[in-house]
């Protein structure tokens, strides 16, 4: 695997950096050597840190915290619920898209790519950043939600205040990570298809996500995605 620095060119690089040299990360390291050299995994090795690369660490306003990337073909692009162009938008981001619409009258467009949302200050951070082809979690206790969680206390102990929407309980569990007095945490259900309808559906994290920043003397995120993208690697 090439060094970690070519896919961090920003400011999160120092505050992520002594992660890298640790024990765990090391054996975290190997595994994935192992696992991209014998095995399909997502996303592509360039692009196991997009999130961190999309959104610099002083620019995060807002983090939306996922489990682990998509494991069909195509999809995952290393962020949280977003998926390439050109595939059909997943059943968990069709549903934010329709709680997008109820809350504030954002109709869907025909894509999942969420490269605005990030380049606003949107972190889409999964917990994990690698899965094998067709199975689900297949990466997770191998070392990444240590090197996440981290990254999450990072942000909460910024002097500027993130607002930080936790969807499903795998997501909620990261509130210990999270100095509540200070940022803000808006959490309901997942919106997954088997949890939408008990809590996610109704919940309105855009508006209140929006509020909070204004509140806090910051632009508010516009939600509107191009219909039209270009692809940026």
């Amino acid at each position: 695997m090439k060094k970690v620095k070519q896919f961090i060119d920003n400011d999160w690089w120092p505050v992520l950096e002594p992660e890298f040299e640790k024990p765990y990360y090391q054996k975290l390291r190997k595994f994935l050597v192992e696992e991209y050299n014998n095995h399909t995994i997502y996303p592509a090795m360039q692009r196991i840190f997009q999130a961190f690369e999309w959104t610099p660490f002083s620019k995060t306003k807002v983090v939306i915290l996922g489990q682990d990337p998509y494991h069909g073909p195509h999809q995952a692009i290393g962020l949280s619920f977003a998926v390439e162009p050109s595939v059909p938008v997943p059943p968990s981001l069709r549903n934010i898209y329709k709680e997008l619409d109820h809350d504030l009258g954002i109709k869907p467009v025909n894509h999942g790519y969420l490269k605005s949302w990030a380049d606003q200050g949107v972190l889409l951070l999964n917990s994990v950043l690698t899965v094998r082809d067709g199975l689900a979690f297949s990466h997770q206790g191998k070392g990444w939600e240590q090197l996440t969680d981290y990254a999450i206390e990072q942000l909460s102990k910024r002097p500027e205040p993130v607002v930080f929407i936790l969807w499903g309980r795998a997501a909620r569990n990261k509130i210990k990570l999270i100095d509540t007095k200070t940022n803000i945490v808006i959490q309901s259900a997942h919106p997954s298809p088997l949890s939408a309808n008990r809590g996610f559906f109704g919940s309105r994290p855009f508006s209140k996500t929006n509020a909070a920043l204004e509140a806090m003397g910051e632009k508010p995120i516009n939600w509107q995605l191009p219909e039209h993208v270009t692809i940026s690697n």
